[in-house]
């Protein structure tokens, strides 16, 4: 059950934390975000960040095997990457359509997910 904690809270931090970093190059297209400054920005994303914080804070203090949980600090770290590409990828596919996913990109992934494999391996 932890495991499941860990991963969705994780999830849900990486949603936040795309959205912090690269949504407002996005919602520069609606009229009222187009006028704000970069300081202003700055502070919106901040603002989404900090929900962030309150997913991934979480989600380590869940997952970490020294407190009696699933996951070594490594392992928590891969975990999180992967599925912070994973969100980005879906992320940047839905919202930004000029950007295309290609072989190399998959290829990319798989190592990744091979990565994931070695760093688990006992």
């Amino acid at each position: 059950m932890k495991t499941a904690w860990t991963i969705g809270l994780l999830i849900l931090s990486n949603a936040f934390m795309t959205l912090a970093w690269y949504g407002h190059l996005k919602f520069k297209e609606l009229a009222w975000f187009s006028k704000l400054g970069l300081f202003s920005i700055i502070l919106i994303s901040w603002g989404i960040a900090l929900f962030e914080y309150c997913f991934q804070v979480p989600a380590n203090r869940i997952g970490f095997n020294e407190n009696g949980d699933p996951f070594s600090l490594v392992q928590l770290k891969v975990i999180q990457e992967v599925i912070t590409l994973v969100i980005f990828t879906l992320f940047t596919l839905v919202f930004f359509k000029t950007e295309t996913f290609r072989i190399n990109h998959f290829i990319g992934f798989l190592f990744l997910v091979l990565a994931v494999y070695f760093i688990f391996k006992k």
